[in-house]
């Protein structure tokens, strides 16, 4: 059974953004049970955890003979070894594979920028110009992202593990009010939000919140 690993007190507070949910996720989407070693951000930088994960962070994954680490890997990893999460055909396929790196790699940035203004620019003058600029680039994105999506239900055909990164990427935009322009990307995250896979996962991280919080 694989191991994953995940905050023990995410600063999340249980709304499902840390993203172990997402290699939680995929596995629900699969049928794999999975055991989960919590970890402080203290342990997370100790050599034990370095080990598994160069640069302090989660969600690592053991199992299977091996240890992985970064949730686009991982989730990449599971899909490759279950039915279910990416399609047959080697053309659909590969159209899947670019779109989980396109999630990663050019939908998420500015998103993740945009949380770094929000924590660690607080007390900056400029911190409204900045959210300007990378709001901007957001928008960019997302007006990008909605015409190649269409009418789409999902973005290769059937539900894959592009879409369980896309859609938790576009999460993180969640209280910002930019995605509620975007009713195309409103009704994806709902759709995603109400598969029982899904459920599943995030009532598993919720869990763990509310553990740390009446503990």
């Amino acid at each position: 059974m694989p191991t994953i690993t995940a905050f023990k007190a995410s600063p999340d507070k249980g709304a499902g953004l840390a993203r172990d949910m997402r290699v939680r996720w995929a596995l629900e989407e699969v049928g794999q049970p999975y055991d989960v070693r919590l970890v402080t951000f203290e342990e997370m930088k100790q050599p034990a955890h370095l080990a598994l994960q160069p640069f302090g962070q989660i969600p690592t994954f053991e199992g299977e003979g091996i240890c992985l680490f970064e949730s686009g890997a991982i989730v990449l990893h599971i899909a490759e070894r279950h039915d279910g999460l990416l399609p047959k055909g080697e053309a659909a396929r590969a159209r899947a594979t670019s779109w989980i790196f396109a999630a990663l790699n050019t939908v998420e940035p500015p998103i993740a920028e945009r949380e770094y203004v929000t924590y660690f620019e607080a007390d900056k003058s400029w911190q409204a110009e900045r959210f300007a600029m990378v709001d901007a680039r957001i928008r960019i994105r997302l007006d990008q992202l909605a015409t190649a999506f269409g009418d789409a239900e999902w973005l290769v055909g059937a539900f894959s593990a592009a879409d369980i990164l896309m859609v938790h990427a576009l999460r993180r935009l969640e209280g910002s009010g930019l995605l509620e322009a975007y009713p195309v990307f409103m009704d994806y995250i709902a759709r995603a939000e109400a598969r029982p896979a899904y459920k599943r996962a995030f009532a598993a991280q919720y869990e763990v919140f509310r553990n740390a919080t009446s503990s």
